[in-house]
């Protein structure tokens, strides 16, 4: 790929939960280039999943994301991502418990702060949650990838029980909800 082609690309960081549900989702999007699991907003300059687990490292489970901005934008991402998990519960989405598993956006400049900012009010006004958005917004540090068996988890393990309890009824919601913004 041409420099020209790298340099068009953006970056966005989010965490949503554990990391293979929003990989799956975020992967089918037209003008994301490629979405990567890992780990962000720790207090430890490395972050494996056995130390990210135990749920003291102030690391969560993320997502990078490499878009398009020609094709879809930071907010669109961003509205995608306040309806595929549960913004309102603090340190938790389903039964994953803890801070690794909180709701945050890793802000990578000051336009992606502001533009979440915005994407947040717009959220908490339109009142598409009953409770309040409990959503961190931190500035981006560091990016710690995940192990490779994490990348590609539910697309690799669609029978596994996590899988198909867990992340597969939400691809499919959100498949039917984004059905448009599918890539082919």
């Amino acid at each position: 790929m041409s420099d020209e082609n790298m340099n068009r690309f953006k970056v966005a960081t989010l965490a949503g939960g554990c990391f293979w549900c929003l990989e799956a989702i975020y992967a089918d999007l037209k003008g994301v280039d490629k979405v990567v699991s890992g780990y962000s907003g720790g207090n430890r300059g490395d972050a494996t999943y056995q130390e990210v687990s135990r749920g003291d490292s102030g690391h969560a489970e993320v997502v990078q994301i490499r878009y398009d901005p020609g094709i879809i934008s930071y907010e669109e991402l961003l509205k995608i991502f306040f309806t595929i998990h549960d913004p309102t519960t603090l340190n938790r989405q389903g039964a994953d418990i803890g801070p690794q598993y909180r709701s945050a956006i890793f802000y990578h400049d000051d336009s992606q702060r502001a533009a979440a900012e915005e994407v947040m009010a717009e959220v908490e006004t339109g009142q598409i949650w009953a409770d309040p958005i409990v959503t961190q917004l931190e500035p981006f540090s560091d990016f710690f990838i995940a192990e490779d068996y994490h990348q590609e988890y539910f697309q690799r393990n669609p029978n596994q029980g996590y899988c198909q309890v867990v992340i597969a009824p939400k691809v499919v919601k959100f498949r039917k909800s984004f059905a448009d913004r599918l890539k082919e």
